[in-house]
């Protein structure tokens, strides 16, 4: 399994896809924290770092997947209809 660097405290778990390899899951959220402080940065900064140099790192079928938690159907329901 491969592992995001410096990101060990935004872990949540191993996902898991019919035919796919598990790899490790991490929480959106926790990451931007981590990146913030590691960096000593503005929230904005951190989220652009974690899009671009994390969540943008393709590293082949092992590489790692990033959750954006949501709290039920209804807050699915909202996210969706924003992100279309």
């Amino acid at each position: 399994m491969l592992k995001a660097d410096g990101l060990d405290k935004a872990i949540i778990g191993v996902a898991h896809r019919c035919g796919d390899p598990t790899v490790v899951a991490y929480d959106i959220d926790k990451c931007v924290q981590v990146i913030q402080k590691e960096l000593n940065c503005e929230i904005w900064e951190a989220i652009e770092y974690f899009q671009f140099n994390v969540a943008g790192s393709y590293m082949g079928e092992h590489t790692p997947i990033f959750i954006e938690k949501l709290k039920g159907a209804k807050e699915l329901a909202e996210w969706v209809a924003e992100n279309e």
